[in-house]
């Protein structure tokens, strides 16, 4: 499934990936695409190393504020370790290590992964926002 959300329904379990999470915080040109998902984060699924990327990009780009206001905001969902369930699931579905994952964790939930990377088309359970 690709293309823009509009104002696409919320999943009962939804994953976002941290290039979602990322047009939110740093005032991309796609926020829009997202922000009802993220305007109450408790339902969310947050798998741990989504809350890694996310607090490195903005460390680097915006401030270590910013990266800790983020993170803060991030845990108000539910964020997921990484279990041994988990980390097995992510050596078979052949995507690199932290998306493998992010993919793993919205597995193992049942949940929805909206993603802007297209590594992840095709796949059970995502929902791709094209970005071309």
């Amino acid at each position: 499934m690709a293309g823009a959300p509009g104002r696409l329904p919320l999943p009962a379990a939804l994953v976002l990936d941290s290039s979602c999470w990322l047009e939110v915080f740093g005032g991309g040109a796609r926020a829009a695409w997202y922000e009802h998902a993220v305007a109450r984060p408790e339902p969310l699924i947050v798998p741990v190393i989504t809350v890694y990327e996310v607090v490195k990009y903005l460390s680097r780009v915006r401030s270590a504020d910013a990266a800790q206001r983020a993170a803060l905001y991030m845990g108000s969902g539910t964020v997921v370790d990484i279990d041994q369930a988990i980390a097995v699931a992510a050596a078979g579905n052949g995507l690199p290590m932290a998306d493998s994952l992010i993919y793993a964790t919205a597995q193992a939930h049942g949940a929805t992964l909206w993603t802007q990377d297209a590594h992840f088309k095709g796949l059970a359970g995502v929902h791709y926002f094209d970005t071309a």
